[in-house]
């Protein structure tokens, strides 16, 4: 007996429907960090470099002033030093049968902490939003958190 099983994409479920669901609006969210990051390098023809030439402005550690390029960068910065093990951590609990629904709500959190610690607080007056604390705190509580959760997914292959 011979049994051939043929799939193609429309029967292969997805495997990360979470993640992929959620790809989008960080991605966009991405796109306009990186975008304001260039309006300041066009605007000043600073092409290179993360701060504007010291002739032009040299205060990137005044709060009330703030270098508009090391600022733009910054928010960029982190982002990216946040979301992608973010996006690595929900992905490991998801292939792992973690909840959809809790993932679905903590990566909502997260995308919220993101955007509230740039724009309520890195690009708010002085640079100290108040959505700045909240938003690396709660970044760092969905990080481990989310490392915590995949782990407990797996507890059984440690002998748990």
């Amino acid at each position: 007996m011979n049994a051939t099983i043929e799939l193609d994409a429309h029967h292969v479920p997805g495997m990360l429907p979470v993640t992929g669901g959620w790809a989008l609006p960080f991605t966009a969210y991405l796109l306009l960090l990186s975008n304001r990051v260039i309006y300041q390098r066009l605007k000043h023809r600073q092409y290179i470099g993360g701060r504007l030439n010291s002739s032009e402005k040299d205060n990137t550690g005044d709060h009330e002033n703030p270098d508009p390029l090391f600022l733009e960068n910054r928010c960029l910065m982190n982002f990216l030093e946040n979301v992608p093990l973010a996006f690595v951590l929900t992905a490991i609990a998801e292939l792992n049968g973690g909840d959809r629904v809790y993932l679905n709500y903590a990566m909502a959190a997260l995308f919220a902490m993101r955007v509230a610690h740039v724009e309520l607080g890195l690009r708010a007056k002085d640079t100290l939003g108040p959505g700045r604390a909240p938003g690396i705190l709660g970044t760092q509580g969905f990080l481990t958190g989310m490392a915590a959760y995949g782990t407990y997914l797996v507890k059984g292959y440690w002998g748990y």
